[in-house]
């Protein structure tokens, strides 16, 4: 957790300065333009993020709280895999680069990395910031077109993040094949929208007909206990604000949450969790409530009551997308 917290302050004192010389006002417009237009239809073959100006705004806005998504679902995924760590890494329409940021915060030390994206300026920024960074100064940043004619050389970990929202169904389903096919371990994480969690399902799907197991968040390789329709399964994660969040969204907090679905995978043993808290646990008046997914391929509600003691204090510091019961 240390090497995170390390690893997210070094990103955000990386972003510092990179909006210099671009007006307040200029870089707010920007970046609501681009929350419009980033993850909506748009070919890969015609980069939104056009220019520098386009690529620090989105940047300093999106980074963090891609960071944050992508390491809490690598948190959940290395405590599922502890005996492994990955020996190289490609990033699938990495942008900038969160998700390789996130990988080096979960797992120490250096490794051949990969980022691939269509946006030249996306990665051009992506190297400068990460030249901040002594473990991401070797990562070879190569622009590709994300999509069906996709190649991916082997590697241990595929990541692919805030990326299938942009393709249509045939370049997603091509897309998590040719991970499937490269990798040992995949990443896959979208917003935590009903429509996101419905990608992040057909990947799933794809990758255990690809002979993976599921190591997070579910416990679970079965089919999802959720009938489709009636509820989706998400995860928060919460983001420090910046002066251009606060400038573009307004409000007062010093944080937001962001809303994520994710899905981890490994063609290796994984030891996923018994059980998954899948809302925000209620704490009422001597008693947790816990919304559960289970390994017995169900959704269970469990309350935890004074009597339980030590599992009492553990359930009212449970979080949501937590292990259950926690590991002692």
């Amino acid at each position: 957790m240390n090497v995170s917290v390390s690893a997210s302050e070094s990103l955000r004192g990386a972003l510092t300065g990179l909006l210099d010389g671009l007006p307040p006002k200029q870089a707010a417009q920007a970046v609501e333009r681009l929350i419009a237009n980033y993850r909506g239809a748009t070919p890969t073959d015609a980069p939104i993020l056009r220019d520098r100006a386009d690529v620090a705004a989105y940047a300093a806005y999106r980074m963090p709280a891609t960071f944050e998504a992508v390491s809490a679902a690598l948190e959940a995924f290395a405590d599922a895999v502890p005996e492994w760590t990955p020996g190289s890494h490609v990033d699938v329409g990495g942008g900038t680069g969160a998700a390789t940021w996130a990988v080096g915060a979960t797992w120490a030390g250096e490794r051949p990395v990969t980022v691939l994206d269509w946006s030249e300026p996306a990665l051009a920024l992506g190297r400068e910031i990460a030249a901040a960074h002594p473990a991401l100064r070797t990562v070879r940043w190569q622009r590709a077109r994300i999509g069906a004619a996709l190649g991916l050389d082997p590697t241990d970990l595929v990541t692919v993040s805030y990326v299938l929202n942009e393709l249509p169904a045939a370049d997603r389903a091509a897309l998590v094949d040719a991970a499937a096919a490269a990798a040992q371990a995949v990443l896959i994480v979208e917003p935590g929208t009903p429509d996101g969690y419905a990608r992040i399902i057909e990947a799933r799907d794809r990758l255990v007909a690809a002979g993976f197991r599921i190591a997070a968040p579910c416990p679970h390789s079965a089919a999802c206990p959720i009938v489709p329709g009636t509820d989706w399964c998400h995860f928060s994660a919460r983001v420090s604000r910046s002066s251009l969040h606060r400038q573009v969204k307004g409000g007062s907090l010093p944080y937001e949450d962001e809303k994520f679905a994710y899905v981890a995978a490994a063609r290796f043993p994984v030891a996923p969790a018994p059980s998954r808290v899948v809302r925000r646990p209620q704490i009422r008046k001597g008693q947790v409530l816990l919304d559960l997914c289970e390994a017995e391929e169900r959704l269970e509600r469990t309350t935890v009551t004074k009597r339980h003691g030590d599992l009492y204090k553990a359930a009212r510091d449970a979080d949501w997308g937590d292990a259950w019961p926690p590991v002692a």
